[in-house]
């Protein structure tokens, strides 16, 4: 799923189609079936959802039991499509959002979160990045009761 029609046209990684959509309109997943994926991923772009709550409730219900959402994020964006207290935090502070976006949105595990900044041998700056994941609490699902 993306905002992006054409990019996803040309996306050779995908297998089994695409849908175009901006969760911004439609913040949720219903073009899925529940319990539909073993992984979902957010990958640089949870800063610019206005209702990350919703669309993680959704990413819950098409994760099978024990399925891994994966949120990354750096401390580059787009100014004007990030939302405004975003752009007021540090990446600490983006992290424990994302966190509590995962509290309130519920059904998930103790969250971990990863730096995975690059290492560059002359030690050279480069922009941080961090991945927030959280499992599926494992219960058990609809299709076994």
């Amino acid at each position: 799923t993306g905002m992006n029609s054409l990019e996803l046209q040309f996306n050779d990684q995908l297998t089994n189609g695409y849908e175009a959509r901006n969760l911004n309109e439609t913040p949720n997943l219903d073009c899925y079936d529940d319990e539909s994926f073993d992984v979902v991923t957010c990958v640089v772009s949870i800063d610019y959802l206005i209702e990350p709550v919703k669309v993680l409730k959704e990413v819950w219900r098409v994760l099978r039991p024990g399925g891994k959402m994966i949120v990354s994020q750096s401390n580059r964006c787009f100014p004007t499509k990030a939302i405004a207290m975003w752009l007021s935090m540090n990446d600490r502070q983006h992290l424990e959002l994302i966190n509590g976006y995962f509290q309130y949105a519920g059904g998930f595990e103790e969250r971990n979160a990863y730096d995975i900044t690059a290492t560059l041998p002359d030690n050279s700056y480069r922009d941080p990045m961090f991945i927030v994941e959280a499992v599926k609490e494992r219960t058990k699902s609809k299709k076994e009761e």
